[in-house]
């Protein structure tokens, strides 16, 4: 938990900077290629290694990321530096979320036991959207245990219209005599 934390306070502070440079377009790619960097395992390896002297791992940076703010350059030596590299992609995810809260957008994550084609999930979005006030963004994912129906995650709500939560909820009401209509 400490990490997630630690990873929202970094998010946060990246976004005032690039929201008072009007750079939050820039800052989400930038931090994106630092990502897409650590995502390389032995480059990783490098930039954590202890044996290396920070001033090879600036250049192994400059190197990779050559065209990146100087800025997010700045944070990804800070992170470097202080052993956090590893949380950059939490960061990157935290500023998203910053990013589209300030544009009025929500991220949905929508699970269902097959998998969605993209005009069902633009209707769906459409949906959501009026549910929640707000554009919504969906990410989905099949997971046949479900059965059938959904489950969706939406503004720190969930809707489970789960097949299988339908069924559990039946079986629970028969067991205890109970009948909801």
């Amino acid at each position: 938990m400490a990490k997630k934390a630690n990873a929202r306070r970094y998010a946060q502070a990246v976004f005032e900077i690039a929201l008072e440079k009007k750079e939050l377009d820039r800052w989400q790619a930038d931090l994106q290629m630092v990502v897409a960097a650590v995502g390389d395992g032995d480059f990783l390896a490098a930039l954590e290694s202890p044996k290396i002297k920070i001033e090879a791992k600036a250049g192994f940076l400059q190197k990779r990321l050559g065209a990146i703010n100087p800025l997010a350059m700045n944070l990804t030596l800070l992170l470097v530096s202080r052993s956090a590299i590893g949380l950059i992609g939490e960061i990157a995810k935290e500023y998203k979320n910053l990013l589209d809260e300030n544009r009025g957008i929500k991220a949905a994550e929508v699970t269902t036991a097959v998998a969605v084609d993209e005009p069902e999930k633009q209707k769906l979005a459409l949906k959501l959207g009026e549910l929640v006030k707000a554009k919504v963004e969906i990410t989905s994912r099949v997971n046949p245990d479900i059965l059938g129906g959904m489950v969706v995650r939406v503004g720190g709500k969930l809707l489970d219209g789960s097949t299988r939560s339908k069924l559990s909820t039946l079986k629970k009401n028969l067991e205890t005599g109970e009948i909801n209509n």
